[in-house]
């Protein structure tokens, strides 16, 4: 097993990785039951492909659960079934000790962590992540929120997890456009200040996809390493540390709005798609060589990605994507940073671009 600590100053907590790690939380979360019973959010995939063997290994260890099933997608996210959630958590007497478990993947952390935060002042929760994109990156760092008219998670709050558990055989049950869309996210590290990373990425690619186990357990952990280390520097996004991490998802936000927060584009699939956007835009500013975009198309393309708003599924001008943009939880005094590369392993943040050029870059980008 391979422990990962997050070493903040109030919250500190580990990350546990490991192959067949399901088949042992009976050994790991009785002490996180009360009562002998823990209460479990999945989703309705999750509760058919993973619920049983995890309901079966608790009780192995005289740990019942109780379980609130969410629908599939970022259909839940939505302030309603925050509300059903709540209640229910209410309904089953739940208290500030009690640790939540969030079994699934982005939606059902982000929702559950939301949950825990709000219920009752404060209750603790564990990671379970089932997705690649939730076990690399939305699982890790105590980002909570839900879905709002507005925009992408723009009602929420920082409430970091008391444990997370990530087994890479999970994997196996997912299908290859979900994989793919978390290897979005794992490129994301090698993209930001990585470029060994990004190579191996690139080197590695056939073998991620062919199911090595080796390869898919480095590329998570080195993936949650950079996260961890990343969170450690600047929890609260405050010093500017943090945004790194958002690298593509000024413009994936927009792209994921676009389509309706919906199954037509994952959140991973905008990310790659933002990510490529974000290169070709740096080399239009001057920033970064030509040879890097085309790489960094390169390797997202052959992982089955979008790399432009068409293969997004994106017909909106410019302006419009740009209005989107606008209700980022980046936005302040009317400025919108952008994460931009100097190149490979060389992302930045700048606060002087001009969102009008942005538009007018996007219209270039729809001509194309």
């Amino acid at each position: 097993m391979t422990v990962i600590s997050v070493e903040l100053s109030n919250t500190p907590y580990e990350i546990h990785v490991q192959a067949g790690l399901l088949n042992n939380v009976g050994n790991i979360l009785p002490s996180y039951a009360r009562d002998g019973r823990l209460l479990v959010v999945t989703d309705k995939n999750v509760a058919a492909a993973v619920l049983p063997k995890f309901e079966a290994a608790l009780r192995m260890a005289g740990v019942s659960c109780a379980t609130f099933t969410l629908p599939a997608g970022e259909a839940g996210k939505s302030w309603m079934q925050l509300e059903q959630l709540t209640d229910w958590l209410l309904a089953h007497h739940v208290e500030r000790s009690d640790h939540i478990i969030a079994l699934g993947g982005g939606v059902v952390g982000d929702i559950t962590g939301f949950a825990a935060h709000i219920i009752k002042r404060g209750c603790a929760f564990v990671q379970i992540p089932t997705t690649l994109l939730a076990q690399v990156d939305s699982s890790v760092g105590g980002k909570t929120a839900i879905n709002s008219a507005a925009g992408k998670n723009l009602v929420g709050a920082f409430h970091q997890p008391a444990l997370v558990l990530i087994d890479p055989d999970l994997l196996q049950t997912l299908p290859t456009r979900q994989l793919a869309a978390g290897f979005a996210e794992v490129v994301k590290y090698g993209l930001i200040d990585d470029a060994d990373f990004f190579n191996y990425c690139d080197d590695n690619l056939d073998s991620f996809f062919a199911g090595d186990p080796v390869v898919r357990a480095q590329a998570i952990i080195r993936s949650v390493q950079s996260k961890a280390r990343v969170v450690a520097a600047d929890e609260t996004e405050r010093n500017g540390t943090r945004a790194l991490l958002n690298l593509g998802h000024t413009f994936g936000h927009a792209l994921e709005a676009d389509t309706g927060f919906s199954d037509r584009l994952f959140h991973g699939e905008a990310v790659a798609a933002g990510m490529a956007l974000a290169f070709r835009y740096s080399v239009r500013l001057g920033l970064c060589p030509t040879g890097d975009a085309i790489r960094v198309e390169a390797l997202l393309r052959r992982a089955g990605l979008p790399t432009t708003l068409s293969d997004a599924g994106v017909s909106a001008n410019g302006a419009t994507l740009v209005n989107h943009m606008r209700h980022d939880k980046k936005m302040s005094g009317g400025t919108l940073p952008f994460l931009l590369a100097k190149g490979i392993g060389q992302t930045f943040l700048s606060k002087n671009v001009l969102l009008e050029d942005v538009a007018a870059f996007l219209d270039s980008e729809a001509q194309s």
